[in-house]
């Protein structure tokens, strides 16, 4: 089987190809106005204005892409390298993991408490990792970070008389699903929309809604299978492969999950949550924690009230106040607990100033690039971290995510050949003719369809919404179709199939710590996916036939 070629390397052949164009595409172009959409200032097509000009044939100039495309995403790219670099000084605390884990030993020793004989406390064990899994992919876009996982919960579901497909799909599959579903994702949603030029996390109201529709769908799905496995463990796939899981349960000393996982030694749990062996950094969380209570109280001088703005609604809250006494309150507990517990309410509060600064005070990717670094920063220093070691893991973050980064400047060189070339305009005259006469359900659904497939090959969002978002968008415009719409089909195309594309390295990891061949995986998850891809076609049709806000 030939070797599919890495995102760059499309990229590249999508920019010959582009410039290739201008020389057998006549040239064309659109009459544009600025305008002034949801309270942004938007440059859009002027419908009926298409005219034909001398094309302009590219040759030299492709190689002047890759500048000019990073020029004219240079936002975006900086965002994606703030936030890639605050997340990987936060993760490198263990704050997140440490989380998940102490919730693991907390499920568990429900299991053990007579008031809960009555309760089917195995499927609730299952929900609500799963739910929890899924927001994070939601508000924050975990992907990778579900490997680690993956040798947590694989055991635990085997132990817990389910099969290993159970344990991925606790912990991926719900991380996946919540990501395809996402409100928050930076790396997604935040990117699309910067891009579709559509205030940032605009439409939040609807997404959730999908979230939640997606969310409950793969819960639903989950559980029947796993109840189906349980009450006969050899209908699952993986009932041989299994074994290996199984004899590891039962040898503890070869490091099996029983059922005292979670219950470790006191030197063990704390690193867990994050301590280091001796005393916590106590002064430098008490620092942390002081300066930043000193910071919210000074903000909730200057901003009493908020106006939140919600469609062509307002309502005004003391929310910086409030959410001056929670920190305070929540972090004085949390700074007693552990490092992990002092961050996780750090990042808790720093999605909540999201939400509060993109619907009260119109922040845009500046502000909130520079929320996250302070989050990656204080988690830093909380931890105990000199402040050059800080820097030098934002570094790593940042070099980790450098690749992506590299790939939306890239994708805006296809743009810059088709502008220059004076054919863009063109394609779009012509597509948008042909959507035109489908209709606006085939429209969207043709969109959707084409960025599903894509995903098959490029299961990079990030450079799918710099290659196709600039597109997209005006077409959107030319058919009368919201930009939005054009974002959630980008969102759900984008999500779905990384849980089943084979160039998907996510994917593979996560199959290979789990001891699961992908042509297994492949014929149980299939059907789930063509299941998931209905439901998102389905979640598409109330943006086209209903008033949504944002939409």
């Amino acid at each position: 089987m030939k070797k599919i070629p890495g995102t760059f390397t499309i990229v590249c052949y999508i920019i010959l190809v582009a410039a290739l164009l201008t020389w057998i595409v006549p040239g064309g172009e659109y009459l544009r106005e600025n305008l002034v959409v949801n309270g942004v200032e938007r440059e859009m097509v002027v419908d009926g204005s298409f005219h034909y000009v001398e094309k302009n044939p590219q040759t030299f100039s492709v190689f002047f892409s890759l500048f000019q495309g990073f020029v004219e995403n240079a936002g975006i790219i900086v965002f994606v390298l703030m936030v890639g670099g605050a997340f990987w000084i936060l993760n490198s605390t263990k704050a997140i993991d440490a989380g998940i884990k102490e919730f693991v030993a907390f499920t568990r020793r429900c299991r053990r408490k007579k008031c809960f004989s009555r309760v089917d406390v195995d499927s609730v064990v299952l929900v609500f990792i799963m739910l929890m899994f899924s927001v994070f992919g939601s508000v924050f876009g975990m992907s990778e970070e579900t490997i680690a996982f993956i040798v947590i919960f694989v055991p635990m579901a085997v132990s817990m008389g389910y099969d290993s497909i159970t344990g991925v799909c606790i912990s991926y599959l719900a991380a996946h699903v919540g990501f395809a579903g996402a409100t928050l994702n930076p790396f997604t949603i935040g990117i699309a929309q910067g891009i579709a030029g559509i205030p940032l996390f605009s439409g939040l109201e609807y997404r959730a809604v999908c979230w939640f529709v997606l969310t409950v769908t793969a819960i639903v799905f989950v559980l029947w299978y796993a109840r189906r496995v349980k009450k006969d463990p050899q209908k699952s796939p993986t009932w041989k492969i299994d074994q290996y899981w199984r004899d590891r349960a039962a040898a503890p000393e070869m490091g099996g999950v029983t059922e005292e996982a979670g219950m470790r030694p006191t030197s063990e749990r704390g690193r867990l949550q994050g301590k280091p062996d001796g005393e916590l950094p106590r002064k430098a969380m008490y620092a942390v924690f002081a300066f930043l209570v000193l910071v919210q109280a000074w903000f909730s001088v200057k901003y009493p009230v908020t106006s939140l703005h919600v469609g062509q609604g307002s309502w005004e809250f003391p929310l910086i106040p409030v959410f001056s006494v929670l920190y305070l309150l929540w972090g004085l507990l949390a700074i007693r607990r552990s490092v992990a517990s002092f961050n996780l309410q750090l990042l808790f509060f720093t999605v909540a100033y999201l939400v509060v600064g993109v619907l009260g005070y119109g922040w845009y990717v500046m502000e909130i690039s520079a929320l996250f670094l302070a989050m990656g920063i204080f988690s830093g220093l909380a931890a105990g971290y000199g402040l050059d070691k800080v820097m030098g893991l934002f570094q790593e973050g940042a070099r980790d995510i450098l690749g992506p980064a590299m790939v939306i400047g890239l994708a805006g060189g296809i743009i810059f050949v088709l502008q220059e070339g004076k054919v863009i305009d063109t394609i779009l005259h012509g597509a948008s003719s042909a959507m035109s006469r489908m209709g606006e359900v085939a429209s969207v659904g043709s969109m959707y369809g084409f960025q599903t497939c894509l995903n098959l090959i490029m299961p990079s969002g990030s450079a799918k919404a710099a290659l196709t978002m600039p597109i997209m968008s005006q077409f959107s415009d030319l058919l009368d179709i919201s930009r939005q719409t054009t974002v959630l089909a980008f969102q759900f195309g984008d999500g779905f199939t990384n849980m089943i594309t084979p160039v998907s390295g996510v994917l593979l990891g996560v199959l290979g710590v789990a001891r699961i061949p992908y042509a297994v995986w492949f014929k149980w998850v299939y059907k789930f996916i063509l299941l998931l891809i209905a439901v998102g076609f389905l979640l598409l049709l109330p943006t086209l036939l209903l008033p949504l806000n944002g939409f």
